[in-house]
């Protein structure tokens, strides 16, 4: 286009017009450009060292949408008794999950899926209706199940290894070995006392997946799992079986609430036997109650009773105070102490130190407590492990009742010589007899198979002491004492009974517990028997009658187990068995 002005001669284009010239420094311009190329050239040498040189960190962003560390489990530690038979194995099994946005099931495979999963159709379809990105559909599936499963070819169903527990014993060892949860972790017993030895340590494996979720490839290292350690427990399956059957038995017949028994090695505070009814399948808790679960041997505390008037006489005897054959004046068969009397279940006269455990008389007992300073007496059940938890590594295990030595008041000093006003668990009564058993020094207590047993314990009472209490424990479950039905024919036993009234809401209520704690052999100890009863309701209630039989029964059964030779007399044995026969 030509611009020509009126009256000129020459013409202008018109980009050549002076109002379109550049107004700014054409270095400028040239400056912009060569920036913008600066940037690109940067941009592409950025791209370069991303994706040639070092392409780690956009690897790493593209893997973490595809790439996943599945965990490998790794095989729970199996339990056993003392023996090896196995208590507590792990079974492979199968967890059936889904990404519910990729399964899109047609109800004739939805019914099938549920129908091998156990489970309604309504559930599966509402579990697969969820906006997650995963979803449990069955966990601990069977092998040949989840094979069935996986023939079905579903879109977006998977399925992982996994274990489950499986316990052989079933409700024989329920309380002691426990059980777990379904992610295999420990919820009770030794299964949760133990779980980080136990539990093992799971492996990985690092895949590629798609987005529907399926494995494409395996890339990087797979880290091998660590399986459990194994634990072997002192428990003696055949003496367990006996303990627990006598337990049951005596429990159904003497129409009680419930029961316990501890059998424990007097030679290395292993624990041989520990039973409670009622108890439970591991296996299939389904319909599983608190009173079943309940390891009452444990975790429930009682008034003792006169189970505790030998620990009281072996004071009086270490401290000099008494002697075997000193004579105590019980009569006329009470004792007043301040507003408060005691009496004993029958009246008696004179009795020597013996005839008091003997008898059970709650008289001369409480007259030999009267000359002990409280402090004397608090000492003495504290280092027996009264009012402290026995340390076992069992969930719940309580330490009872004692309460400080300051606080008492003459009558509480009083009834806590023969066994009211203090608590005690069963466990705890079993370990307190080792020093009985022994040479009258206290071991602990332990779980598993001790490689080297501790020679000695603390020592608590003077061996001429605990001779002396093995004779009076010895005579009270003889001829004349209070529990001749917990002889054993062709063996010398001996213990104590305990019969306890149970204190409901500050009250002693017409409900008891009967308890015997017992010893055999007499000439060699090898174990200690420990029985409570709770809450006889079919008429007889006395220690000597409801749990003394009970512990003749486990003691007859651990001896021919651990094979040890009779030591009563011939003449003794027959009197035995004739007396057996009659009660």
């Amino acid at each position: 286009m030509v611009v020509r002005r009126r009256g000129s001669a020459r013409a202008h284009r018109f980009t050549e017009n002076p109002l379109l010239q550049l107004a700014l420094p054409g270095w400028r311009s040239r400056f912009a450009g060569l920036a913008l190329l600066s940037l690109f050239v940067l941009l592409l040498g950025r791209a370069f060292y991303l994706q040639v040189i070092n392409n780690e960190f956009l690897q790493d962003k593209g893997e973490s949408r595809y790439r996943r560390d599945l965990e490998v489990s790794a095989s729970r530690g199996k339990i056993a008794d003392r023996n090896g038979d196995l208590l507590a194995i792990s079974t492979p099994m199968k967890s059936i999950w889904a990404i519910p946005a990729d399964a899109r099931l047609e109800p004739v495979q939805a019914k099938t899926l549920a129908g091998l999963l156990e489970m309604d159709v309504k559930e599966l379809n509402r579990r697969l209706a969820t906006d997650k990105n995963f979803v449990y559909l069955q966990r601990q599936v069977p092998p040949e199940t989840a094979d069935r499963i996986a023939a079905l070819k579903l879109p977006g169903v998977h399925q992982n290894k996994e274990f489950r527990r499986y316990y052989p014993a079933g409700d024989m060892v329920a309380h002691i070995v426990g059980f777990t949860g379904v992610d295999d972790k420990g919820l009770e017993g030794v299964e949760l006392a133990y779980q980080s030895e136990l539990m093992g340590r799971p492996g990985s494996r690092s895949v590629i997946r798609d987005r529907r979720g399926q494995i494409v490839e395996d890339v990087g290292g797979m880290r091998p799992p660590q399986d459990g350690k194994d634990i072997r427990l002192a428990l003696d399956s055949k003496i367990q079986y006996l303990a627990f059957s006598a337990i049951k038995q005596a429990v159904q017949d003497n129409q009680a609430k419930a029961g316990g028994a501890v059998v424990v090695d007097a030679k290395t505070g292993e624990i041989l036997a520990l039973a409670n009814w009622p108890s439970y399948n591991p296996n299939n808790r389904s319909r599983l109650t608190g009173p079943q679960l309940r390891n009452r041997a444990v975790t429930d505390s009682f008034e003792p009773g006169s189970t505790m008037k030998p620990f009281t006489v072996a004071l009086a005897l270490e401290k000099g105070k008494f002697r075997f054959d000193s004579i105590i004046d019980c009569a006329p068969g009470h004792i007043t102490i301040g507003n408060a009397t005691i009496s004993d279940a029958h009246p008696h006269g004179a009795l020597s130190v013996a005839q008091v455990i003997q008898k059970s008389s709650n008289v001369g007992t409480v007259k030999m407590a009267s000359t002990f300073a409280p402090k004397e007496m608090w000492e003495m059940y504290d280092a027996l492990g009264f009012g402290t938890p026995p340390a076992l590594g069992f969930p719940g295990e309580v330490g009872g009742r004692l309460r400080p030595w300051k606080h008492w008041r003459p009558i509480e000093q009083a009834t806590m010589s023969y066994g009211h006003g203090i608590s005690v668990s069963l466990i705890q009564l079993a370990r307190a007899y080792l020093v009985f058993a022994r040479d009258g020094d206290l071991l602990p207590l332990s779980l598993q198979v001790l490689e080297q047993p501790p020679a000695r314990g603390v020592q608590i009472f003077s061996p001429q002491t605990v001779r002396e209490v093995r004779t009076m424990l010895e005579m009270a479950a003889g001829p004349g004492g209070t529990a001749p039905q917990a002889q054993v024919p062709g063996y010398r036993v001996g213990g104590k009974t305990g019969t306890a009234h149970k204190l409901e809401g500050g009250v002693y209520a017409r409900k008891y517990v009967s308890s015997f704690v017992g010893i055999a052999p007499m000439s060699d100890p090898r174990f200690i028997v420990a029985v409570m009863v709770d809450e006889p309701s079919s008429g007889k209630y006395f220690g000597g009658s409801v749990a003394g039989p009970v512990f003749s029964q486990i003691a007859a059964g651990t001896l021919r187990t651990m094979g040890i030779a009779p030591d009563a007399p011939r003449l003794q044995v027959a009197e035995g068995q004739a007396r057996e026969g009659s009660l």
